[in-house]
């Protein structure tokens, strides 16, 4: 998963400036949703690599819904940079409309769940389609390497403290292990104008297979698509990112348990953009923007803009135990609105809230992550790998930290 952004101030600093804008779910009721089931948590550190698909079929379509099925045009073999054994991939999906659309509902349907870590479908509107397809065209062979975000200049969200481009790229829902279609409310969707296009983003982890590809990939997304009303409710995604500065535990040793030595790994594997990150992200979130080492890690976000919130959910690597977003802590107002106790890798599913929640501009958003290095040597495949100071990157292993709310913007 990429770098998150987030439309949120920090306390004295500029926002982080980031990749994408994130797009997960809204508010279907619990019986509309296949993937909220209810289903008791697995313990932490229980997950494996690649377990569990979007096989489930979808909920039936809606008054007014139409599904178009989009498959990438050509079946991939990842092929990592050297010394890595992830590869993000991007590839262009064109869902044909001439009229204005609203998304309401996506399934990614990944063919080799052996190798695919998670998917990611961008929605980039048709200002900047022209560019996408400049840059697939100028790529050797289906798509292109992707780390960090679509890779196309302009096409991908960013917002600094003052100033933001386009929204051409918007992040419009990703596909994890265990989850299934994600089911929006009828009246809440994403905005899609005529002549937008889907980028669609794999990453493909080789651990579970020695770094070796095992066969190819052929995946696809379904859209499910209205026209929508007067009373359509157009959604976009907050991400709440925090640091994630896990030491090696007490019996690791090795070149790569030092902070700066394991960023310069990340940095040779993924490139500056994703490498800076973890000190980009200590900057914003500790005070005097020094790295904290320990199992966990927080962040507050300052909200700028008043939005209802309707769902959320977190996402870390294989190292996670919890996550938690936070409305106001300390205060009268406190309310949570994501608690996952126990970490899935192989559950990383949409949560409703049980009502949806107003946010106004003042508020604090708090995302809260715990890590265990000690996982590391419970799972096959992060067993094999050298012991690090764990810090952000686009590895499985390495790790996140990302609280992801779906809200609509409201006027009050």
């Amino acid at each position: 998963m990429t770098k998150p952004e987030s439309p949120l101030r920090k306390f004295g600093a500029a926002a982080i400036a980031l990749a994408t804008v994130l797009a997960v779910a809204a508010c279907g009721p619990p019986t509309d949703n296949a993937a909220d089931d209810g289903a008791t948590p697995t313990a932490a550190g229980s997950h494996g690599a690649h377990a569990g698909a979007s096989s489930a079929p979808p909920q039936p379509l809606r008054d007014g819904e139409r599904f178009v099925d989009l498959t990438m045009t050509e079946a991939y073999t990842p092929a990592p940079p050297e010394g890595a054994v992830d590869e993000y991939r991007c590839q262009v999906l064109d869902p044909g409309l001439t009229e204005k659309a609203f998304l309401t509902g996506t399934q990614v349907m990944p063919e080799n769940v052996a190798i695919a870590h998670h998917g990611i479908v961008y929605a980039v509107q048709p200002g900047d389609a022209a560019a996408v397809r400049e840059h697939d065209a100028k790529t050797p062979g289906p798509g292109w390497q992707c780390f960090g975000g679509t890779g196309v200049e302009g096409a991908d969200v960013e917002d600094d403290d003052e100033e933001s481009t386009d929204p051409g790229a918007a992040w419009v829902d990703t596909w994890a292990p265990g989850a299934a279609e994600t089911l929006l409310d009828q009246d809440a969707g994403f905005t899609l104008e005529p002549g937008s296009l889907i980028v669609f983003q794999m990453h493909y982890n080789l651990l579970a297979t020695d770094g070796k590809a095992a066969g190819s990939d052929r995946s696809a997304v379904r859209l499910r698509l209205t026209d929508g009303t007067p009373r359509t409710r157009e959604l976009e995604t907050w991400s709440l990112g925090a640091p994630t500065d896990l030491p090696c535990t007490a019996d690791e040793s090795g070149p790569l348990c030092d902070r700066a030595a394991s960023i310069a790994d990340v940095t040779k594997r993924f490139g500056s953009e994703v490498g800076e990150f973890a000190d980009e992200q200590v900057e914003e979130c500790n005070e005097g923007g020094v790295p904290k080492p320990g199992d966990t890690q927080t962040c507050d976000h300052e909200v700028e803009e008043p939005v209802t919130v309707f769902a959320g959910f977190g996402h870390m690597h294989m190292l996670g135990r919890s996550i938690r977003v936070e409305l106001n802590p300390g205060t009268p107002k406190a309310q949570i609105l994501l608690d996952v106790p126990q970490f899935d890798f192989d559950n990383q599913r949409m949560e409703k809230l049980p009502s949806p929640v107003e946010v106004d501009p003042g508020d604090t958003l708090r995302v809260t992550c715990t890590h265990d290095a000690g996982l590391r040597k419970q799972m096959p495949q992060l067993s094999k790998l050298p012991p690090r100071y764990v810090v952000w990157g686009d590895g499985t292993g390495d790790e996140m930290c990302i609280g992801i709310m779906t809200v609509s913007p409201r006027t009050s």
